[in-house]
């Protein structure tokens, strides 16, 4: 019951995420370097170059994770379709452009 009225609660904000469309390459620019293309939580901890244990990644933790990497797709398929951009680093782990 409690979690019917959890899920409820979260769809309207899924919805207007789902609606945002990418029309303008500088909002899809800041899209795709606001939202990360690998989890930045995720990483090993390391002693004298021994991993002592792996933090997984927790980006799947947030409920609306999907929705978040759908936004930044539409973004990146917006700048290499529509305005023709290499969009390679926006897809490296490296800094961006």
């Amino acid at each position: 019951m409690a979690g019917a009225i959890a899920l409820r609660i979260l769809e309207p904000p899924r919805r207007w995420l789902d609606g945002i469309n990418v029309r303008h390459p500088a909002f899809a620019r800041t899209i795709c370097k606001l939202i990360p293309s690998q989890c930045p939580f995720e990483r090993d901890v390391k002693l004298f170059h021994r991993v002592l244990f792996h933090i997984p990644p927790l980006c799947k933790l947030n409920p609306f994770y999907d929705e978040f990497i759908a936004l930044r797709f539409r973004a990146l398929c917006y700048l290499a379709d529509e305005c023709g951009e290499d969009v390679t680093p926006y897809c490296q782990s490296s800094q961006l452009p």
